[in-house]
């Protein structure tokens, strides 16, 4: 089979011939070592990184970085000069941006894994400085060059650049952590998107309309320019749209986009299909290929089913499963199949050496291919255990072994002299492998890790979805472990151990290293965030043949001295009729019609306050605006509240309002301590309605005194003589952390009506006898509901949940008629309504959750009743 670069290409070139061409065989060894050191080395963190049901990030990063990045940037640039029969840029520049591009590389998996993120950011400046420069050089071949039959290939070469620099800088700012929260996410699905889809994507789907007829060894379909031409355009705005989308968190904008870029694909696949016409598949290059587009096709539809159903700030995390067939499937069997048919052809030597290159560099490649493929979907899918080491050895095994035969193919062909070029790429590859070593874990891997005694191991703990994992380690008494800390979470989150070692709070995606004493007891360890270690955020270090009985340290009820709160003493018992302490004040029960005009803006603050909640206690409460409950919200059917949230507090809090109705993923979303977001929704429904912390774990924010109430009236509701409002909620003493075991099992100590424990028996409400009142209750749980009572006068109204259920107007009210009435309002946690009644009579009449525990440990208060 002759060279490539003949078959690629329709006419020779008249043009005089321009200065010698480089020496074509030493060139490519010396440039495809390298992306066989990256591959070789991607292998190596894929092994480091230990049992995983998907790559990270150090895997992920070291392949497409490292490998793929500077295979695109040697064959695009290979490509360029056979197809536009142009004279190649000299060796020493094409090196120095192979060098750049391999020196960013390095620096970000540094700068992630080790740190500082500065780093990393700096690293990723280089990757865009190199594949910019690329850009410009592939540009001015083309406006070199005469124009010929294939220059519409390098414009796809070109709009890869581009979409690599939009990815790098957000890579960059991804590492700065700028922004947090739901931004983060969303800039990450975008930064995933754009260096897959558009600098790899865009630049194989460009090779393809020339690779793919030559490994066929078949004529270029007619179609392949027009059809080059409209999938480039379409591919190009398809790609800008869903990454318009994901930033903001358009969800139907980026599906938009990403359908477009979809049926780009199929235009762009359509002269590839074409040639199956006139021949199948027949070599291991051909078949490969041809794995590789199926599965890039099988990984694009389900990203668009992905993208359709969930929110962009989710997408990231729900495409995880899918990088081994992006990675493996597609981008890895495309790469392999690519090096299998060039390199023998570039490495020269003749025909002879060319047949020995291609038997051995093929060599086994039914068996590689099948194991590959096998591999990907045990991967991919959520198999046991065994089954997904079963996928991994299949895939690092097939990628092991071409690594191997493509080595010794080069090594056969040229032994290039020791040159500060390749110093320079070996000082790099050593570098990276001492990022792998550094940043190598054991993750999600064995819970058990046997260790001999006396040595040292690195185990990454990944902080994600209030877990701790491995929630266990096993090693040998005298084993010294470095833990290397990393928050995955979109939340904050630090990790303390019992025998002293601690983090800083680390902010979403940030890490820290842990280096323990030589274990010789059992280990525990939690997060210290409030609420955090009650939800499950607890792991345990025990030495082998301790066991692990208890399990990871429970959360809870214990002191620790992650503690924190000093305002309330372990162990005090509630007494409702203790007196209150000197300047108590009760919270406002009494309730203002609702304010005029249509549009309401309200400011609430996230504050930590230490609060009467009982007589005789005070406790660190986290609360809006300073108050238990937080301010009350009136209005009307149709008003529309705008509501800046606020976050004073020393971790991530978010808010939930019942009443409005809008996709959760923007307004609800937490943000961190000094963060602040617009909140504004529409009352369309009337009711007595929650709001409350939306940061998980919900039922630690709402127990620990997050929730208020908004009153949307009724159209038509009359006025009355007295209105007030009770929000019942759960009471947990102790320190915020403490509280944590109780709130889990359900299990308070008292209940309060607005923030305090039978705090209206001291401070009672007042009415008059005849005079009609109206109560608003809402349930905040976050357990618990209620039975509202009021002792001595039965409810003529009642309204619950948008409905009356009875009212007095239907029977004549306090006139008469109807003889009907209620004596509970019954609400579920969550719930609300009101009730409405008329004292008979002066004197003092008792409200109460007819639960009774609930109203002998505080869910109770007093109306004194005086005369007309």
């Amino acid at each position: 089979m002759p060279p490539v670069e003949v078959m690629i290409g329709s006419k020779p070139d008249n043009r005089p011939p321009g200065p010698p061409a480089r020496p074509r065989a030493s060139w490519h060894v010396r440039a495809n070592a390298i992306v066989l050191g990256w591959l070789a080395l991607t292998v190596v963190a894929a092994l480091a990184q230990g049992e995983l049901p998907a790559p990270r990030w150090l895997v992920v990063h070291v392949f497409l970085l490292g490998a793929v990045s500077t295979a695109i940037l040697i064959w695009s640039e290979h490509f360029a000069g056979v197809l536009l029969r142009a004279r190649t840029p000299e060796a020493r520049w094409s090196a120095t941006r192979i060098g750049i591009l391999n020196a960013g590389t390095v620096a970000v998996l540094y700068g992630v894994a080790v740190g500082p993120w500065p780093v990393a950011a700096a690293g990723a400046a280089l990757v865009v400085a190199a594949v910019s420069w690329h850009a410009a050089v592939l540009t001015g071949m083309v406006r070199r060059a005469l124009p010929g039959r294939f220059g519409h290939v390098i414009g796809w070469y070109v709009a890869a650049a581009g979409a690599l620099v939009v990815g790098g800088v957000l890579g960059g700012l991804l590492a700065a952590q700028a922004g947090g929260g739901a931004l983060h996410e969303r800039a990450q699905a975008a930064h995933a998107q754009v260096n897959l889809l558009g600098w790899v994507g865009l630049a194989v789907l460009g090779t393809l309309f020339t690779l793919w007829p030559t490994v066929l060894r078949t004529r270029i379909s007619e179609l392949t320019r027009r059809c080059s031409r409209a999938a480039l355009w379409l591919s190009v705005a398809g790609l800008t749209v869903t990454v318009s989308g994901l930033l903001p968190g358009l969800r139907w904008v980026a599906v938009t986009g990403l359908a477009t870029y979809a049926i780009a694909v199929a235009v762009a696949l359509a002269p590839p299909a074409e040639t199956l016409r006139r021949r199948l598949p027949h070599t291991p290059a051909s078949w490969t290929l041809a794995a590789g587009v199926v599965w890039f096709e099988v990984a694009l539809v389900a990203e668009l089913v992905v993208v359709a159903t969930h929110p962009a700030e989710e997408v990231a995390a729900r495409l995880e499963p899918l990088l081994p067939v992006i990675l493996v499937g597609f981008v890895g069997q495309v790469l392999i199949g690519s090096l299998t048919h060039l390199l023998p052809a570039v490495l020269g030597g003749g025909p002879p050496r060319f047949k020995r290159n291609a038997a051995l560099v093929e060599r086994g490649w039914v068996y590689r291919l099948a194991a590959a493929n096998l591999g990907v979907p045990l991967l991919a899918l959520p198999v046991p255990g065994p089954l997904g080491l079963l996928g991994w050895a299949l895939v690092l095994g097939s990628a092991a072994a071409f690594v191997a035969l493509a080595v010794t193919a080069m090594a056969g062909t040229h032994r290039p002299k020791v040159s500060p070029a390749h110093v320079g790429v070996a000082i790099g590859c050593l570098l990276t492998a001492l990022a792998v070593v550094v940043a190598m874990s054991g993750g999600s891997g064995p819970a058990r890790m046997q260790v001999a005694a006396g040595a040292e191991q690195t185990v990454e703990v990944t902080l994600r979805g209030m877990r701790v994992q491995p929630g266990l380690i096993e090693a040998e008494p005298g084993t010294v472990l470095t833990l290397k800390v990393v928050n995955a979470d979109a939340q904050r989150h630090d990790l303390r151990l019992s025998t002293g070692e601690r983090t800083p709070e680390l902010a979403p995606g940030e890490s820290a290293v842990l280096k323990l004493a030589p274990l010789a007891e059992t280990v525990d360890g939690w997060c210290t965030i409030a609420g955090h270690r009650a939800a499950g955020m607890t792991m345990r270090i025990v030495p082998a043949g301790a066991g692990a009985a208890g399990g990871p340290s429970p959360a809870a009820g214990e002191s620790s001295p992650a503690g924190g709160d000093h305002a309330h003493a372990q162990g005090a018992t509630l007494d409702p009729a203790a007196p209150m302490p000197s300047g108590w004040k009760p919270f406002e029960a009494a309730l203002e019609p609702a304010p005029s005009g249509a549009e309401h803006r309200v400011e609430i603050r996230v504050k930590e306050t230490d609060l009467d909640v009982a007589p005789g206690v005070r406790q660190r409460m986290w609360t809006f605006n300073g108050t238990l409950p937080g301010p009350v919200l009136r209005g009307k059917v149709g008003d529309v509240f705008v509501v800046t949230f606020v976050n004073d507090g020393t971790m991530g809090h978010g808010i939930d309002f019942h009443a409005g109705a809008l996709a959760p993923d923007g307004p609800m979303r937490t943000i961190d301590p000094g963060e602040r977001l617009t909140y504004r929704f529409r009352a369309a429904h009337a009711g007595a309605w929650l709001y409350h912390c939306s940061t998980m774990p919900m039922s630690q924010h709402i127990a620990n005194g997050m929730y208020g109430a908004v009153i949307i009236d009724p159209p038509g509701l009359p006025p009355v003589d007295r209105e007030y409002v009770l929000v019942q909620g759960e009471l947990y003493l102790g320190s915020p952390d403490a509280r944590g075991a109780a709130i889990r099992e359900g299990r308070p100590d008292g209940w309060m009506f607005n923030g305090m424990v039978a705090g209206y028996a001291h401070a009672p409400l007042t009415a008059k006898a005849g005079e009609r009142t109206r109560v608003w209750v809402v349930a905040a749980g976050p357990d618990s509901g209620t039975a509202f009572h009021v002792v001595g006068v039965p409810f003529d109204t009642v309204y619950k949940e948008g409905a009356y259920l009875l009212r007095a107007s239907d029977k004549g009210g306090d006139k008469g008629g109807d003889k009907g009435g209620a004596q509970v309002l019954d609400l579920a946690p969550a719930q609300g309504g009101f009730a409405e009644f008329v004292f008979p009579e002066p004197g003092h009449y008792p409200f109460v959750d007819h639960h009774m525990r609930r109203a002998e440990t505080g869910a109770s208060g007093i109306f004194q009743v005086g005369a007309p």
